[in-house]
């Protein structure tokens, strides 16, 4: 018989096995395995013991720890566990949040049947349950749209002792039901998109994930530790939010020190980028591809990012050749880029090809990030360059692309963008209005945030489509919005008076916006150190807090994330937050590792059972690898360019530990 002891705290309804209430359900145990999936649940076997332990943490927060004992005298075969807490309402509105995984149900690919991205409706016999190591802030939650009643299940990562198949770890997600939805934790089982057993661990595609049963040795304990979230979510704070927050309060993902400090990395990756410059027949700059492939190509914006060095180079002032390349490289860049400039629309190409001389690109993602670095290269060097500098190339050029593109912003049939790639936009069209003093880039950079806020304020569309190839909700859609509104909260605590007593409307409707923004990216961000089966993450003892999935669709880890955390810090200082600066840290400092001796660093950390590209027969294989294939420049440059900006903010950089 099951015997259930320990009492937990008011906000959990203890349920008995014959009821339908809400809350925390007693233990079901599943036995058998047939057709991919378990073969019934029971609440009562002979021989196991199931006891729950609880402690209230806070109010709206009780830490639960389930254990399990097998007190029989032979093993106890294709058993599955599991913990179950019962949310009553409409299924379609409650909203399920998965960070990295399942955001609000992924509502931009509503109806997808098919492996490329994880989708839930609430439809009757749906559910999205994954691997725990695949969650980097490891919650499941579940958000009622129609009162704001929300409950979040945190989980404590871990394997599962007994698994028949290898690596096998706990998993979480939802399941449907007819008056409502639960969430659920097992010991292994998976599936998605109305496909039970299989993982998603392709880009465009799952792979089989079958037998994710345990066998119990006699006298075998198993514990599984959860803590439990309920809460009311309001404008100021969704679910999502305050769940993020409690992610926060019980990993506390805040140790930097274990990490080479900024200033060490700033200046490996200064001795890494001299590797790629280039100087010959008035070429200057940066190239994107290491020597050793021919490719001889300076490119502006999201995988070169050409311009960074522009501006990183002198703030950090390690050599006095620096300042000299920087200006040759924007000075380049400016002669180069100048006449292709779209009038009314500000796109221009953002790829130099030096092999053919051919030029190609321009979107608004690359064009928006190469204008920002160069805005910021003009304020530095037009502000504490001595002399040393002349930006009036730079200026020229900047001023232009910035009039265009607030020109075609503002037009009465501007037609809106789709996804949030025009978000990038936002913050050097703020910028430009305040360095060239023309009130309509500030116009055009908030009628982008007025769009984004009324677009992606909510739960029907999430950040999406920011910079991937991917067609789906992702980081770097949130970050670009992020960025912007951090730009345009700025500039109103300027304009208002860092000093004034009460914040503007401005800053007051930007702090939220910016915040929203920011809070979504986060839930990106692994705040835990997941362990991994032999392998070279393992070999190099990785630790994956700070690092950040990429999307729904490409879940794997990244260094992204690097890009965003000086104005991380900047809203721990605005919202005197020490949390968010000390996240900023760890995650500039955490995503250092791997980087080679040689300065170089790879990508797609497989942190989970996905992989890009490469032996696909074998899913047992891909945890624990990571690629190295793919060193453009960007990872350099995004390295470089937020060391810059902390110096600027007065953060010790070099000779410093921060």
């Amino acid at each position: 018989m099951i015997r259930i002891h320990g009492v937990l705290s008011c906000i959990v309804a203890w349920v008995a096995a014959a009821t339908t209430t809400a809350g925390l359900l007693s233990a079901e145990i599943g036995i058998g395995w047939t057709n991919g999936w378990v073969r019934e649940w029971r609440k009562d076997v002979p021989g196991l013991e199931v006891r729950d332990s609880s402690v209230k943490v806070r109010d709206g927060l009780t830490k639960v720890v389930r254990r399990w004992t097998w007190t029989g005298k032979a093993p106890l075969e294709k058993v599955t566990l599991s913990v179950r807490y019962r949310m009553d309402g409409a299924p379609a509105a409650l909203k399920p949040f998965i960070p990295g995984v399942l955001l609000y149900g992924n509502p931009s690919n509503k109806g997808r049947r098919d492996g490329k991205v994880p989708v839930y409706a609430g439809e009757d016999g749906e559910f999205a349950i994954f691997e725990e190591h695949r969650i980097p802030m490891p919650f499941v939650l579940l958000e009622n749209v129609r009162g704001g009643d929300f409950a979040a299940i945190h989980t404590l990562p871990s394997p599962v002792r007994g698994a028949v198949r290898g690596d096998l770890w706990w998993s979480a997600g939802v399941e449907a039901r007819r008056d409502g939805a639960d969430i659920v934790l097992l010991s292994g089982p998976i599936g998605y998109n109305r496909r039970r057993s299989v993982a998603k661990a392709r880009q465009f595609n799952w792979m089989d994930y079958d037998n994710a049963y345990i066998t119990l040795r006699p006298g075998q304990v198993v514990e599984k530790t959860f803590w439990i979230q309920s809460g009311k979510a309001t404008k100021d704070a969704f679910g999502f939010e305050q769940a993020m927050d409690a992610s926060l309060e019980l990993f506390r993902p805040y140790d930097a020190e274990r990490f080479a400090s900024i200033g060490e990395i700033a200046r490996m990756k200064r001795t890494y980028a001299m590797t790629r410059w280039i100087d010959e027949n008035g070429a200057c700059g940066f190239n994107m591809f290491d020597a050793a492939t021919g490719r001889r190509e300076i490119v502006l914006g999201w995988c070169g990012c050409g311009a960074t060095c522009g501006y990183a180079l002198p703030v950090l002032d390690f050599a006095a050749g620096d300042w000299e390349k920087a200006q040759k490289s924007l000075d380049f860049i400016s002669d180069r880029l100048g006449p292709t400039v779209r009038p009314q629309v500000g796109i221009f190409k953002t790829n130099i090809n030096l092999n053919n001389g051919k030029l190609r690109g321009g979107d608004p993602v690359s064009c928006g990030q190469s204008l920002y670095s160069i805005l910021k290269a003009i304020r530095f060097a037009e502000k504490n360059g001595g002399g040393r500098m002349d930006a009036s190339k730079w200026r020229a050029f900047a001023e232009k692309v910035a009039d265009d593109m607030a020109a075609g912003l503002l037009k009465k049939d501007w037609y809106a963008p789709r996804t949030t790639g025009e978000a990038f936009l936002i913050a050097p069209l703020a910028m430009a209005s305040e360095i060239f003093n023309k009130p309509d880039c500030l116009a055009a950079a908030k009628r982008l945030a007025d769009f984004f806020e009324r677009n992606y304020f909510g739960y029907d569309r999430v950040y999406w489509g920011g910079s991937l190839d991917a067609r789906c909700e992702d980081k770097e859609g949130a970050m670009a919005v992020f960025q912007g509104c951090v730009a345009l909260l700025r500039h109103a605590v300027n304009m208002n008076g860092r000093d004034a007593r009460s914040p503007s409307e401005d800053e007051r409707r930007y702090v939220r916006l910016a915040r929203h923004a920011m809070n979504m990216m986060l839930t990106y961000t692994m705040v835990w150190d997941a362990s991994y089966p032999p392998g070279r993450l393992s070999d190099h003892a990785f630790k994956s807090t700070g690092w950040s999935v990429v999307s729904p669709q490409n879940q794997c880890l990244d260094a992204f994330g690097v890009l965003a955390t000086p104005d991380i810090w900047w809203m721990g200082e605005y919202l005197k937050d020490e949390r968010l600066k000390s996240l900023a840290l760890v995650m500039y400092r955490s995503c250092y590792q791997l980087t080679s001796p040689d300065g170089s660093l790879g990508e797609q950390i497989l942190q989970t059972n996905y992989r890009h590209m490469g032996d696909m027969h074998d899913l047992s294989t891909f945890r624990g690898d990571y690629s190295e294939h793919w060193t453009v420049f960007w990872l350099t440059a995004h390295f470089l360019g937020a060391a810059a900006e902390f110096k600027e903010m007065g953060v010790e950089v070099i000779g410093g530990q921060k």
